[in-house]
């Protein structure tokens, strides 16, 4: 189970989204954003990743568990996220999405299965999973 989030590594905008950060480890950061992605709150987003997203990240794990919208330009923030990952030959998983915003992904097909968990729990058998195979490979 990931640990809370950290209050001294919080980043509230002026409009409706917050974004909390756990400490990353040295390769997986997490982000728990809660209220609205929209047109005004996802260039605060898109800053946000630029700005405090450590470099040797790996692994973005995008906690929507409170987040209860989301429009186009956060759809294009969260893609940019997934370009950017995917450059560092990382990944970015989704966890925990409301069911309004699971069904906006559904329509619009943002990420593939293997990107979305239902749960805290099964996002971290997944990266176990990885963990594991980097080891497997490691020792080969």
């Amino acid at each position: 189970m990931l640990p809370a989030p950290t209050k001294d590594k919080e980043f509230s905008t002026t409009m409706t989204l917050q974004i909390h950060t756990h400490p990353p480890d040295s390769t997986t950061t997490t982000l728990h954003l809660e209220g609205s992605l929209d047109a005004l709150t996802a260039p605060e987003l898109d800053q946000f990743l630029s700005a405090k997203l450590d470099p040797a990240a790996q692994i973005l794990v995008l906690d929507l568990a409170k987040l209860r919208f989301v429009s186009s330009a956060g759809l294009r923030i969260f893609a940019k996220a997934q370009k950017l990952m995917k450059s560092r030959g990382g990944k970015t998983l989704f966890v925990n999405l409301s069911p309004q915003v699971q069904r906006v992904f559904e329509i619009v097909k943002i990420a593939s299965n293997l990107q979305i968990f239902t749960s805290e729990e099964e996002l971290d058998a997944y990266l176990a999973s990885i963990q594991e195979q980097i080891s497997e490979d490691d020792e080969a």
